[in-house]
């Protein structure tokens, strides 16, 4: 396996299951009602689907960059996109498209030349190698937020 190949393990397995640290994006998704999704149990947190929102918004940058376009800090309202009516087909249609958004980053780190793993982003100052694994970083890291508002809304947090 080399380098590409386990970065892209990593980043699948940050998403999709079998992460090192505990339950991937995906998995802590698992059961999550548009209700639920929507709620805010913790002052001042964003809801779980404001974090799926930008979990995939991260994953598309991410994988614009890789592709040369120049993106250095994106508005707020296009980080934490707006969550539309809280239906279960826009939920659905929500987790369905994050799945679309991490396959094509996957499918884009597949085919980078091991040597782009050394390339500075431009105006970011830190290497492609970095980056990709800050987003599998950065997708745990929001899991571990969704996993703390499932169980803020279960049994006073107790559940």
């Amino acid at each position: 396996m080399n380098e590409i190949e386990r970065i892209v393990d990593q980043l699948r397995r940050a998403f999709e299951g079998n992460a090192w640290s505990g339950p991937s994006v995906l998995e802590i998704l698992a059961g999550v009602a548009p209700e639920q999704a929507v709620a805010k149990p913790l002052p001042g947190a964003h809801s779980i689907w404001e974090n799926l929102l930008h979990i995939g918004t991260d994953h598309d940058v991410v994988r614009r960059r890789l592709l040369g376009e120049v993106i250095v800090e994106l508005p707020p309202d296009q980080d934490w996109p707006p969550v539309p009516e809280p239906t279960p087909d826009a939920w659905t249609q929500a987790v369905e498209q994050l799945k679309r958004t991490h396959q094509r980053l996957l499918e884009t780190v597949a085919t980078l030349a091991p040597e782009r793993l050394e390339e500075v982003v431009p105006s970011m100052g830190y290497s492609v190698y970095v980056m990709l694994h800050g987003v599998a970083q950065h997708a745990l890291y929001h899991a571990g937020q969704i996993a703390i508002l499932k169980k803020a809304q279960t049994k006073g947090g107790r559940g």
